[in-house]
């Protein structure tokens, strides 16, 4: 009698073994597959990104094309002008 105790005490332990083993990766697969939902939007974020700014440098590229002057910077003084900025005097 006190085996069939001990062999149903050692079965149960099994048992609730098995079952926390189950539970544990039910979670983890779910942790795993909300991370991965995560990590999808944020590859398709980035990449949207990507696109709008590969289409700003192009339409930028295509501007500067059209009207190159756009790149020129202006000179640091103006000719006939000092270089702090003081109209020349007479």
């Amino acid at each position: 009698m006190a085996d069939l105790v001990i062999l149903g005490v050692i079965a149960a332990i099994v048992l609730l073994y098995a079952v926390d083993r189950a539970v544990q990766a039910r979670i983890r697969a779910r942790r795993l597959r909300s991370m991965s939902q995560r990590l999808a939007a944020v590859a398709v974020r980035a990449e949207e990104q990507q696109a709008r700014r590969e289409a700003a440098d192009a339409a930028s590229a295509e501007l500067t094309s059209v009207m190159p002057a756009i790149n020129l910077r202006l000179p640091a003084k103006l000719p006939g002008q000092p270089a702090d900025g003081d109209a020349p005097h007479d």
